[in-house]
């Protein structure tokens, strides 16, 4: 090897006449390899490159990223390597999501199977810090053009971001940032009216009615109608604390994020359902809808209340669109968005928007309405702009 500009080392074949002092010639076709020195880091970084021009602009390109702190050293621990230990971390509680809590099992698994199904063996023993937005981006055609659901593709980046946010100090430009991933349209979960409701309500035997109008009529989450315990249903103070989710592997887990734990207000439709399950259970204290510690099946109560539904000849209400039946509920009986949003516990209103904004009165018609009926009113009435 000889220099051919500082920071520019020319590579010879290992057959080239130059290694011993001649001139270079065939099979010998030299390559350019240029690096920095990455004080940081205290090794270089080095690439390869066909001619002197395109090793000098690399090189100036690089000394300039090394100075803005977007240019590392190549790191020798691999992806899969990095997953391993982020995975381990996570389920110790010292890595925590966005929001600063804890990743719920679920949500674990659920990574660490998409990893383990779409991205390990393509990616896994690849350096982390070799990976390049171009190599995820490639992954996600192929996981495309083999067929997988929209969604499934989208959360199989979810892992891999939070891989890369957290290791961020060790490779500063996030390859993760700027894919283009396929774009979820699925249709919006169903949304029963009062009469559906109410209809699915009367169908089902009398042991279940209790739980499926909690989910109608108080909008809880599976896992919280699972996770419910006696104490948490006051009927005297008229609320149900929320306090706790249920996870199908360890059992009872924190809700799904700070906002989840909260209180929700029992309307009289749902009373009289606890009321009447309070009084069937035999004994007093631990889950409500479950036998004693353990909670209750959800593909059973799923398969009992569409049995009883399809007897009626009526449409059976999944637990999920009990939730979002109980949200058009609360929105059509005047609730607004920041009730909403704290009684489903969202973590932030603009969840709750996004959602459900589509529901809420304030189109063009009902905004002139609105407008007119404070115009036309008496002057007594209206709403004042203050004097300064």
């Amino acid at each position: 090897m000889a220099k051919q500009a500082p920071g520019i080392v020319v590579r010879h074949h290992r057959a080239c006449p130059s290694r011993d002092g001649g001139a270079c010639a065939k099979p010998c076709t030299p390559t350019y390899q240029a690096w920095v020195w990455s004080k940081r880091d205290g090794k270089k970084v080095k690439k390869s490159f066909p001619t002197p021009a395109a090793a000098k602009v690399w090189r100036a390109d690089a000394l300039s990223a090394l100075n803005r702190g977007t240019l590392r050293a190549s790191v020798p621990t691999t992806l899969r390597e990095a997953w391993d230990a982020w995975l381990t971390a996570a389920e110790d509680g010292v890595i925590r999501n966005r929001a600063g809590e804890t990743y719920k099992p679920s949500v674990l698994r659920s990574y660490a199977a998409s990893m383990r199904l779409y991205v390990l063996d393509d990616l896994g023993a690849r350096k982390l810090s070799d990976i390049s937005a171009d190599d995820l981006q490639a992954l996600a055609d192929r996981l495309v053009a083999k067929g997988l659901n929209p969604s499934t593709v989208r959360n199989t980046f979810m892992p891999l971001r939070a891989l890369y946010r957290r290791s961020r100090r060790q490779v500063p430009v996030n390859p993760t940032a700027g894919l283009e991933l396929p774009a979820v349209t699925g249709r919006r979960d169903r949304i029963a009216s009062r009469e559906e409701a109410a209809s699915f309500l009367g169908c089902l035997p009398e042991e279940q009615q209790a739980l499926w109008a909690t989910a109608l009529y108080a909008g809880l989450r599976l896992g919280e109608l699972q996770a419910l315990r006696d104490e948490d249903v006051d009927l005297a103070g008229g609320v149900i604390r929320v306090r706790q989710s249920w996870d199908k592997v360890v059992g009872p887990v924190p809700p799904k994020s700070r906002s989840g734990s909260r209180n929700v207000p029992i309307p009289s439709a749902l009373r009289g359902y606890l009321a009447a399950h309070r009084l069937r259970r035999p004994t007093a204290g631990g889950l409500f809808f479950g036998n004693g510690s353990g909670a209750f099946n959800d593909d059973t109560a799923r398969a009992r209340a569409a049995k009883a539904a399809k007897d009626a000849h009526i449409a059976a209400i999944g637990f999920h669109e009990c939730r979002h039946t109980y949200a058009s509920f609360m929105i059509a009986a005047g609730a607004n968005a920041k009730a909403l949003s704290t009684y489903m516990g969202h973590s932030s209103i603009t969840i709750t928007l996004d959602r459900y904004g589509h529901l809420m009165p304030g189109n063009e018609t009902a905004a002139a309405a609105l407008l007119d009926a404070y115009l036309a009113a008496p002057e007594a009435t209206a709403v004042s702009p203050a004097h300064h």
